[in-house]
């Protein structure tokens, strides 16, 4: 193998920080433990039947990792990047889109953290509370609200990205006041204030691809149907 390509992954692997402390193995089992709960048994066996959705799934997953290494690092900690999730929720249920955005967090917490020990907290905290805030919202709209198309765009994925970056932003701001020497004076003027300015552009992300989604490709989406949303009979 050519010298310069294993220098090139020798520097990328050699400033990665593989120390475990006994807090993240904790958080590890509770990861497990959550993941245990909400295991998506039916649509597994549903997707080990089905090669043509696991290349899908294969491919939604690398555009996933794309979208968060588009990423700004503030300062040590913070990081600001687009999320995704709702696209992933409503495309494959809340439930197998927290299992899918595993892949692209752990590659997160150890080639951006630089640090593997916070995968486990970050999936948490980063991508498992705002999928299941934003499930609650969606399941909610279902229940309550009119069955129509702009409902489904706008509350589904509008809000809901809104809400997947404020939810995100704001679990990971508690966990930094609690383990970091970050003030929240500091969280509220270096991270908090990018909650609008990152959460509509989340929004209409989220909003665009779901509307593009429903028209062209419909069946990809997880329970959607235009007898139910277009109220064709």
């Amino acid at each position: 193998m050519d010298e310069s390509v294993i220098g090139f992954w020798q520097g990328v692997f050699s400033g990665i920080d593989w120390t475990f402390f006994p807090s993240d193995i904790a958080v590890f089992i509770v990861l497990i433990l959550w993941l245990w709960g909400l295991w998506p048994a039916v649509e597994v066996r549903q997707l080990i039947q089905d090669p043509a959705k696991q290349t899908q799934i294969l491919i939604a997953t690398i555009v996933l990792t794309g979208l968060w290494l588009l990423n700004a690092n503030v300062t040590a900690g913070i990081h600001v990047h687009f999320l995704g999730l709702i696209v992933l929720m409503l495309m494959y249920g809340w439930r197998l889109a927290s299992l899918i955005a595993l892949l692209p967090t752990l590659f997160f917490a150890v080639f951006v953290f630089k640090h593997p020990a916070d995968f486990a907290i970050y999936a948490l905290l980063g991508v498992c509370l705002p999928i299941f805030g934003c499930f609650i919202l969606y399941s909610q709209m279902f229940k309550y609200l009119p069955r129509h198309l702009f409902i489904y765009i706008f509350c589904g994925a509008f809000l809901n990205g809104f809400l997947s970056i404020l939810l995100h932003v704001l679990a990971w701001s508690v966990w930094l006041l609690l383990t970091t020497d970050y003030s929240w004076q500091f969280l509220s003027h270096n991270y908090l204030v990018i909650i609008p300015l990152l959460g509509f552009p989340e929004a209409l992300l989220n909003g665009m691809a779901i509307t593009l989604l429903v028209v062209y490709r419909p069946e990809w989406l997880y329970d959607y149907s235009d007898r139910t949303y277009l109220w064709k009979k």
